[in-house]
């Protein structure tokens, strides 16, 4: 940085300035440097004590700010609530006209206690919620035939729902409490004693993630019906385990519906798999495959070989697969994900048999680019990179304070614009943007962060193309949250049939609640085969033609 460095040349106040700027960055930078090096010798001098049978230094937490102070640059609270925050009136709502009568009981005045000229007035209301626990255990006693003649035994079945030892209500109590409250199979099997009900914990397993096939089928219709609601859908992916085993849990949702995939990475591929709602692999060659081959800058001749293969033709895994290692042998295990993904989006857009999506709305992450039409990046996740600066220098923090203030407020006019697009109002963003995120502080970090905010532009501002999408992907995140909290109750599944009953249930769980219907009573009515309720597909499919979601399109 003090290569090109010369006295001589400050000869006026804007050599000086720079000079002054050049100086406060290599400050910062070096400041930054000798705080991750005393924590690199902090860790090595713990690891060298460790080794020799010692202790290291003892990992205390600082002190979080009091309320009313900044948190310290070192703060790991990346939040832009505050920032973006709009503040509403609270209207509290009454809740007596939501309550279910289940009876009405009269409370009488002691006679005794009233005077002799007392009158009657009527009465007075006071609604009571309660509940009870209490056992429904029942003795069926099953007819039974035999024939002689036919040599034939006739047994009188149980009624719908009763099936081994358990009926439906529990059946619907504990999958309930374990995928909906998030509740301990211990705590379950605890309070199912304290009641009265005699069952184990291998039992209580069964129960939870075993003969759920009606189940499976239905989140497989939520997911068909979510997909086709609309033309945009939010993505995220978090951590989960199997069997101790690392995985990832891939979230899809929008206002109706909210489904979730476990996969064993997060690959395009995988992603992919999930758009198609796990159908079996499909690859095509095609002008749109080729284009993406060359996005990817694949080697001219991998590009002139596959040109030979069979066009415009869809393939499994096993054939495709089979071609490429016949035709195209000295691939690199790069190259040849990359002809996979291509030849597999391909297939995915031409496909006919599972809705395809047009617009994902998402963070930055790989995997998630090139899967459909378009693409809506995230705000809020584009804030938090700026939140993640932590300038030593006071001067320093004072011009990101600044940026990040007049980012939110590009914000808010983005959002203004989401309830009144006009064709003036677009171009001025689009100006704006340039001008805002053409800025340049002289703060390097911030500045660099700036330059990359900008290369984002189209699918930063595809909001306004599309003033129906979101502006930031909260609504993943927060359902992935859900998954994050069962993860740290549950820690994760020993099977494939445990994981795929985590996946249905809460994909049952997140879009009965966003339809505003009880998931116990749902799971009841299914299991005990009553079917007066009508399923979550169907609901999603009816609300999607109350409220166009696809606008724009």
């Amino acid at each position: 940085m003090l290569d090109d460095f010369d006295l001589h040349k400050i000869q006026d106040l804007e050599s000086a300035r720079k000079c002054i700027v050049m100086l406060l960055n290599l400050v910062e930078t070096s400041k930054q440097e000798n705080g991750e090096l005393r924590e690199e010798v902090q860790r090595l001098r713990d690891e060298i004590n460790r080794l020799k049978g010692e202790q290291g230094k003892p990992d205390v937490k600082p002190n979080r700010g009091k309320k009313g102070q900044k948190d310290k640059p070192t703060s790991t609270n990346y939040s832009s609530e505050k920032e973006r925050h709009r503040s509403k009136e609270h209207k509290k709502g009454t809740k007596l006209d939501k309550i279910k009568i289940d009876r009405t009981e009269k409370t009488p005045v002691d006679p005794k206690s009233l005077p002799a000229d007392a009158e009657f007035k009527g009465y007075v209301d006071v609604v009571v919620q309660d509940i009870t626990f209490e056992t429904d255990n029942v003795l069926f006693r099953k007819e039974k035939y035999y024939s002689p003649s036919q040599g034939k035994t006739y047994l009188a079945p149980l009624p719908p729902g009763y099936e081994g030892e358990f009926g439906p209500g529990i059946r619907a109590f504990v999958i309930t409490q374990y995928f909906g409250c998030n509740t301990t199979q211990p705590k379950i099997l605890e309070f199912l004693h304290e009641v009265g009900i005699r069952i184990s914990a291998g039992q209580l397993s069964n129960l939870l993630i075993k003969k759920h096939e009606t189940f499976h089928e239905e989140k497989d219709a939520i997911y068909e019906s979510g997909i086709r609601s609309s033309p945009w859908h939010h993505i995220d992916d978090t951590g989960t385990r199997e069997n101790g085993q690392n995985h990832y849990c891939q979230i899809v949702c929008n206002p109706l519906y909210t489904a979730y995939f476990t996969t064993e990475n997060k690959s395009r591929l995988s992603v992919l798999d999930v758009l198609r709602n796990s159908r079996e692999r499909t690859f095509l060659l095609n002008p749109e495959t080729f284009a993406y081959l060359e996005a990817f800058k694949l080697p001219t001749w991998v590009v002139e070989e596959l040109k030979r293969f069979p066009q415009n033709r869809e393939l499994g895994e096993e054939a495709f697969s089979e071609l490429l290692r016949n035709g195209l042998g000295k691939l690199g295990p790069q190259q040849h994900r990359r002809v996979l993904e291509a030849a597999a989006v391909a297939a995915y857009h031409a496909q006919m048999e599972f809705p395809v999506v047009r617009l994902l709305i998402c963070d930055d992450a790989p995997q998630f680019k090139l899967l459909t039409e378009d693409l809506a990046l995230c705000w809020v996740h584009e804030g938090r990179h700026y939140k993640k600066l932590c300038p030593l220098i006071p001067y320093h923090r004072q011009l990101l304070d600044a940026f990040v203030e007049r980012y939110w407020t590009f914000y808010d006019g983005l959002l203004e614009y989401r309830e009144h697009p006009t064709p003036q109002a677009r171009a001025k963003l689009e100006k704006d943007f340039d001008d805002l995120f053409s800025t340049v502080t002289g703060y390097d970090a911030l500045d660099e962060r700036i330059a990359k905010t900008k290369a984002k532009k189209p699918t930063l501002l595809m909001v306004l193309e599309h003033p129906e999408i979101p502006l930031h992907n909260n609504a993943a995140e927060l359902e992935a949250r859900r998954r994050v909290t069962k993860r740290h109750v549950s820690f994760g599944t020993r099977t494939q049939e445990g994981t795929k009953a985590w996946d249905t249930f809460m994909t049952l769980c997140a879009t009965a609640k966003k339809l505003g219907v009880s998931l116990y009573k749902y799971v009841y009515d299914r299991i005990s085969r009553t079917n007066e309720m009508p399923s979550l597909a169907d609901l999603i499919n009816q609300r999607a033609k109350e409220v166009e979601r696809g606008a724009s399109w």
